[in-house]
């Protein structure tokens, strides 16, 4: 690919047409996502053990060890799925590709499934990019910064607007989000937090940054006596810029995230905020990466973990129901 084109012209996208030969059959598709998730030789998920084989089936694979057959879905997020792996292949692709989402309306036209299957395909793709693995902490310098994710209170309901109408403006009613940004990495983490006081996001910066790393900010007083080399912008007076003193990275990062709740998915849930802040932060990490490189590092970070529709719907029925 031509490295003067517009964008980040130095990756190797992956066309629709390069797509549909790289996966023309289901067994084509199940042998990339193989390929991808035991790049060094195949061993059971069950009990770890070499000795396997491949007789065929919808569990394609035997294990002589544990005497059981398993798939290469098996221990994943995927586990138990009844589609086609062609289709879980082109969702990946187009969960990578999209840099605003893709909602689940989009996935169930191009997928031919029904939108609650598509909703539940998108959460269970998001599992790939929560991280379970220990914290390292960023080297610096970072940039951090702190959002609010919810909707305008003249599009939600009365019943909502009534209880916010004596808690005032701004963010009354909204999700505060805290995130980081290594500037010489350019990666970026963010959670969603309870509120973003002083000791709230001291917390946060302390567990995901370097003792001896410098820290840029606003000047919002929670960021006041961090225990850090910290410099400050002054936004108050238009400062966003000073030498190497900004947050525009991390701020950018919060346009695209809110550019996609207003355009792609118009509303997210309290209940489900963190799986989308994840989504972005990963794909956001990862974004320098060749496609195909992208949909690996997808299908990698979905081994290990499961997420069942129960557990997605349990707690958003819980909170209807205290309401």
């Amino acid at each position: 690919m031509a490295r003067t084109g517009p964008g980040r012209a130095y990756r190797h996208g992956l066309t629709l047409l390069e797509l549909h030969d790289l996966f023309p059959t289901e067994a084509a598709a199940r042998d990339w996502f193989a390929a991808q998730r035991w790049p060094s030789g195949r061993y059971c998920p069950l009990c770890g053990s070499t000795r396997t084989s491949a007789p065929g089936g919808v569990l394609a694979y035997w294990c002589s060890d544990c005497r059981r057959r398993f798939s290469v879905t098996s221990r994943t997020a995927l586990e138990r799925s009844h589609l086609p792996l062609r289709k879980w292949a082109l969702a990946i692709y187009l969960h990578v590709t999209s840099l605003k989402g893709v909602s689940s309306m989009k996935l169930h036209r191009d997928l031919g499934i029904t939108q609650k299957s598509a909703w539940f395909v998108l959460h269970r793709l998001r599992e790939a990019f929560r991280d379970t693995g220990p914290v390292v902490p960023f080297a610096g310098p970072v940039e951090v910064d702190e959002t609010y994710m919810g909707g305008k209170r003249r599009n939600m309901r009365n019943a909502t607007r009534r209880k916010l109408a004596h808690t005032g403006r701004g963010p009354a009613g909204k999700t505060a989000v805290a995130g980081i940004r290594d500037q010489a990495s350019r990666h970026v983490r963010a959670q969603v937090v309870e509120s973003p006081d002083r000791a709230t996001l001291h917390g946060f910066i302390q567990r995901h940054v370097a003792p001896d790393a410098t820290v840029y900010s606003d000047e919002a007083r929670a960021y006041q006596g961090l225990p850090f080399s910290h410099q400050t912008v002054n936004h108050s007076v238009r400062e966003y810029v000073r030498d190497q003193v900004t947050t525009n990275g991390i701020e950018s990062f919060w346009a695209v995230l809110k550019r996609a709740h207003m355009g792609t998915y118009h509303k997210i849930s309290p209940e489900h905020l963190q799986r989308y802040v994840d989504e972005f932060a990963g794909r956001h990490n990862i974004r320098d990466h060749d496609t195909l490189d992208q949909m690996t590092a997808v299908v990698a970070g979905l081994v290990g973990k499961r997420l069942l529709y129960q557990d997605l719907v349990s707690r958003k029925a819980s909170l209807a129901a205290s309401e």
